[in-house]
């Protein structure tokens, strides 16, 4: 028995084994692309490390990949003989369970679990940080900030996890509207843990958030190390600093930032996917033609038809089918989630009915032109599209294809009120696409001969 990095119990031979758990510790709060490498050093050493094979399974499962299951699967397979052949601590035994359930349908109950590990181990940053994770997954802000501030208290300042913890919370105040914190917190733990690329993402939403695309690059420029030990991540952050260069109309910069670093790597991960469909998305809808981009994503989403793991991935592979025209792909993609909703098996088919499938309905529908009826589905789906999971910023797209879709058919008042309610979450500002539209929603007024806009709340 060793005591980690975090000062949690753990059931290990050797001093060498302990070595590579801390460093997969450390490397997974900082998003380093290390992290597989070192958890395969100590799975190498200890293969009967059953907190170590319950880890594993739970890394896999946050990657949202139908052929990854069956690796998660023998995980949970092999932490399970682990435990009946070695005696482990009873956090070390919650973590195997909040696989198990998590495996069974159920990433609500393996926060649960991960919840009473906490409960008991305050200080235990691993089981913060995945809790962190799945409520991330499930568009959970309010869960997260409440998961972090009830362990807060007891992390003393000597803590190596402090920073981590500092920058998920800083996050979690973003996302549930308290920038001003969410920045004083997360360039405090940034300032303790320089590598924690989370950390300084979150002070970027809030720049996204309160419309300030100017500090945004200020804040991003010349902090680049902090990202660029991160394994896929570090594209995500690319992309926070392509939106601001969006927002400010510098359309060659993005397209740069696009070829250069966004989509540097042709990968197949839905994170990466999200990052480049959102971006191609917003582009097209400030009219800029976007060349022939769309048939590498389209190529690679039309192969994840299958997949449904998350309705983020799901609904992020539409966009790449729309963008691509693949129709055939996009009959496929429907008809399974059709099938997901109708089976109601678990958490992520429930999700499917609502809001999914009217969600992709709305996208599919804004591909053919048919204007109208895109806005009638994006904007039912709008009502619970938070339960797609990601963040404000990352569901913003879908926001303003819903917006553009009622501009477009002519649902002005409509499309106004949803400018009105997404101005007050970003601090009562318009960013340079909300003034665009503002604008055009007026124009269509006076063609049409009406009054002026509906006046302010």
């Amino acid at each position: 028995m060793y005591e980690d990095v975090f000062g949690q119990d753990t059931t290990l031979k050797s001093r060498e084994t302990l070595a590579s758990w801390n460093a997969t510790l450390l490397a997974f709060m900082a998003h380093g692309a290390e992290t597989p490498k070192h958890l395969g050093d100590v799975l190498t050493r200890e293969p009967d490390f059953a907190l170590g094979q319950a880890v594993k399974g739970m890394f896999y499962l946050l990657l949202g990949r139908s052929e990854l299951i069956e690796t998660a699967r023998e995980a949970l397979g092999l932490a399970e003989a682990s435990a009946m052949q070695t005696q482990i601590t009873a956090r070390e035994r919650g973590f195997i369970d909040a696989l198990k359930v998590w495996m069974a349908g159920s990433p609500s109950k393996a926060i649960a679990q991960l919840e009473a590990i906490l409960a008991v181990h305050p200080t235990d940053t691993l089981a913060m940080k995945l809790s962190h994770a799945i409520r991330f997954i499930l568009g959970d802000g309010k869960g997260m900030r409440k998961s972090i501030e009830a362990v807060m208290g007891a992390y003393h300042p000597d803590h190596a996890g402090r920073g981590y913890l500092m920058g998920c919370h800083a996050f979690s105040l973003e996302e549930t509207g308290e920038y001003a914190r969410a920045e004083t917190v997360g360039r405090m733990g940034l300032a303790i843990s320089p590598d924690d690329a989370w950390g300084l993402h979150a002070v970027a939403h809030v720049y996204d958030m309160t419309c300030n695309a100017k500090g945004g690059l200020e804040w991003l420029t010349g902090r680049e190390a902090a990202w660029a030990h991160c394994n896929n991540f570090r594209y995500h952050v690319w992309w926070h600093k392509a939106l601001m260069h969006l927002d400010l109309g510098q359309h060659d910069v993005v397209m740069s930032l696009y070829d250069e670093q966004i989509r540097a790597d042709k990968t197949d991960d839905y994170r990466d996917i999200s990052n480049a469909t959102s971006l191609l998305s917003r582009l097209e809808l400030d009219g800029v033609d976007v060349g022939d981009r769309w048939e590498e994503l389209a190529d690679l989403s039309a192969t994840r038809t299958e997949d449904g793991c998350l309705i983020f991935a799901d609904l992020h592979y539409m966009l790449a089918l729309v963008g691509g025209h693949r129709d055939a792909a996009i009959t496929k993609l429907m008809g399974r989630m059709h099938r997901d909703a109708k089976s109601n098996k678990s958490e992520m088919n429930r999700l499917m009915a609502n809001p999914g499938l009217s969600a992709a309905a709305g996208l599919e529908a804004f591909g053919e032109a048919d204007f109208k009826t895109a806005f009638l589905n994006l904007a039912r789906a709008r009502q619970t599209m938070q339960n797609a999971g990601g963040s404000h910023a990352q569901r913003d797209v879908f926001e303003r294809l819903t917006i553009d879709s009622g501009i477009r058919a002519g649902f002005l008042d409509e499309a106004e009120a949803i400018l009105k309610e997404r101005r007050s979450k970003r601090a009562g500002s318009d960013d340079g696409y909300a003034a665009v539209r503002m604008a055009l929603i007026e124009e269509g007024r006076h063609a049409s001969g009406r009054a002026t806009r509906m006046p302010a709340e």
